[in-house]
C-alpha cells in the first residue's frame, strides 16, 4: 500500500468532501487546495496523480485525530518526515480511541486474526527488540475492518411525492378534457316539456287520444256532411 491508498481509504469510509479533507489538513496546521486533494486522490495511472509525500499524510493523519478526538490546545503535534506502517496504525488507533483488545477484535470482523504480543510489538520503537514491523497485509485489513465498522453512507435526496414534475402534456391534457366535458354538457339538448321518465331525449311530445275517456278536455267530433 501506499500512502495514497491510505488517504482515499478514509475519505471513502467516512464520506469526507474537498472542503472536509481541506478542513483536516489545516487543523493540523497544514493549508492545501482542492486541487491538490483531487491529484492525491487520482488513480495511480491517472495523468493528474500526484503521489502523497510522507510529510503530507502524516499531517492528514494528525488532523484525522484532530477530528475523531478534539483538537489539544496547544502546539500541534509535529508531522513525521518519514512513515512505516507502525506509525499509521497506531495513529489511527488514537484516532478511533481503540484499546488493543477492540482493535483485535474488529480485525476479526474481516476474518484476519491478530494476538496482542503481535500488536504490542507494532508499537516498539525499532531498536527494541520486540519490534516487529507491520506488513501492509495488516493495514490493508484494518482498514478494511474500520471501513465496515465506520463506514458512512452517502445522504440521499428525498423526493416528496408533491415534488414530483408533472408529466409532460398532463396539464394540457386535463384542461382539454375539462373543456370538452364542460362543452358537451352545455349543447346537451334539453328535452321539450312534458318529459316522461326513460324517454329518449329527443322524443317528442306525448300524444294525447283526443278519444280518451280520461282527458278532461275531450273534443266532440264533427261529422262531414
Amino acid at each position: 500500500m501506499n500512502n495514497n491508498d491510505v488517504l482515499r481509504r478514509l475519505r471513502y469510509t467516512f464520506n469526507f468532501n474537498d472542503k472536509q479533507m481541506v478542513a483536516i489538513f489545516a487543523s493540523a496546521g497544514e493549508e492545501v487546495s482542492r486541487e491538490q486533494i483531487s491529484q492525491w486522490l487520482k488513480k495511480d495511472d491517472d495523468g493528474d496523480f500526484v503521489s502523497l509525500f510522507d510529510t503530507k499524510l502524516a499531517i492528514f493523519l494528525n488532523g484525522f485525530i484532530n477530528e475523531k478526538r478534539g483538537k489539544k490546545p496547544g502546539a500541534q503535534a509535529i508531522p513525521e518526515k518519514r512513515l512505516s506502517n507502525n506509525i499509521i496504525l497506531t495513529k489511527l488507533k488514537i484516532a478511533l480511541n481503540l484499546q488493543a483488545e477492540q482493535l483485535i477484535s474488529l480485525l476479526e470482523t474481516v476474518d484476519f486474526r491478530l494476538s496482542k504480543p503481535e500488536l504490542s510489538a507494532f508499537s516498539r520503537k525499532v531498536d527494541h527488540k520486540h519490534y516487529r514491523e507491520c506488513k501492509d497485509q495488516v493495514l490493508r485489513n484494518l482498514l478494511q475492518a474500520i471501513d465496515k465498522k465506520y463506514h458512512v453512507e452517502r445522504s440521499k435526496k428525498i423526493v416528496s411525492s408533491t415534488d414530483k414534475p408533472a408529466k409532460p402534456g398532463n396539464d394540457k391534457g386535463n384542461y382539454a378534457k375539462k373543456k370538452t366535458n364542460k362543452t358537451s354538457e352545455t349543447n346537451k339538448e334539453k328535452p321539450s316539456s312534458p318529459w316522461v321518465e326513460g324517454a329518449r331525449p329527443n322524443a317528442s311530445n306525448i300524444y294525447v287520444n283526443p278519444n280518451s275517456t280520461d282527458n278532461p278536455k275531450r273534443q266532440k267530433l264533427k261529422l262531414s256532411k
